[in-house]
């Protein structure tokens, strides 16, 4: 098999595990949303961190420990990967699978609208038009459901900032997880222990196979990431940003056709609206010269690490 083609197969892999999801967190109720995420972060830290030792020793870490400015953009990397991994999971697990995956089809037009506003980037007509169809169709929703998809929006625009911090520390994904992990890890960790006291955590009260699936959050949040890290090198970043359409549109299949949420005239109406606007900027990407291509598609690639 070629590089190229390993490099899809990766990255495919990796897209589908993450639009997977929504069947995984259910699993592992009765835990709590919060519990479900604080074993999250303490299990992925343990997850990362044996294997970076395994790779890479020590030396991995020494140069972020000195460099106090990327340890601090980390740290807030850390933060806003919280937010997002705990809104999805409480989205997931509290019947709104199909407004979680809207979150992910609206984030590539939410990163280059962070671009614009932060990084002072100027975007073509074609992509504004995307911007503002998604907009509207965000518009649409609202009406429909009498309140902002607030659900969605939280998680394309915290997704969007990790990914634009990630980009300026230009750091590993791996690197970069373990300080994220670590700085969430203490809160994490004390929540746990306050709530075993209390007898209100699951994981030593719901049996054995209970504890493990709590465990597995470590491995599931690890073995995409290392996936998607294996396919970045090997395939175009603007291919692997297109191919991050395939998450979400899992995620809204299973919240449809699995979970039978509902799906009324006015709501799908919005979505097309959405739907349409990313094929706005599909299009508007493919015809890019190669050079912003490969630009934009490090910014869309980034914000998946």
């Amino acid at each position: 098999m070629s590089e190229e083609r390993r490099g899809t197969a990766m990255g495919l892999a990796a897209y589908l595990i993450w639009g997977m999801f929504p069947l995984y967190w259910p699993l592992l109720e009765p835990a709590d949303s919060v519990e479900i995420l604080a074993h999250r972060v303490v299990w992925s830290l343990l997850s990362v961190a044996v294997l970076l030792l395994a790779i890479a020793g020590r030396t991995a870490w020494r140069s972020l420990a000195r460099d106090a400015r990327s340890l601090s953009l980390l740290a807030l990397a850390g933060v806003l990967i919280g937010i997002n991994w705990g809104v999805y999971i409480w989205g997931v697990n509290h019947g709104h699978v199909v407004e979680t995956s809207l979150g992910y089809f609206i984030n590539p037009l939410v990163t280059v609208a962070l671009g614009v506003l932060v990084l002072r980037e100027r975007l073509h007509t074609m992509q504004w038009l995307a911007v503002g169809v998604a907009t509207a169709g965000v518009v649409v929703l609202t009406a429909e459901a009498g309140r902002p998809p607030w659900i969605a929006l939280v998680l394309a625009s915290s997704f969007g900032a990790y990914g634009l911090v990630k980009k300026i520390v230009g750091v590993s994904p791996m690197n970069g997880l373990v300080v994220e992990a670590a700085v969430l890890a203490p809160v994490a960790a004390v929540y746990l222990a306050v709530s075993a006291a209390h007898g209100d955590g699951t994981f030593t009260t719901d049996g054995a196979g209970h504890a493990m699936l709590l465990a597995s959050t470590g491995i599931v949040t690890v073995v995409p990431l290392l996936l998607f890290a294996g396919a970045a090198p090997r395939i175009a970043l603007s291919r692997l940003g297109l191919m991050q359409y395939l998450t979400p549109t899992i995620q809204f299949v299973i919240g449809v056709a699995v979970r039978h949420e509902p799906l009324p005239a006015r709501r799908l109406v919005g979505f097309c609206l959405v739907w349409l606007a990313l094929g706005i900027f599909t299009v508007n990407l493919i015809r890019l010269p190669a050079r912003e291509r490969q630009v934009l598609g490090e910014r869309l690639v980034s914000v998946n690490e």
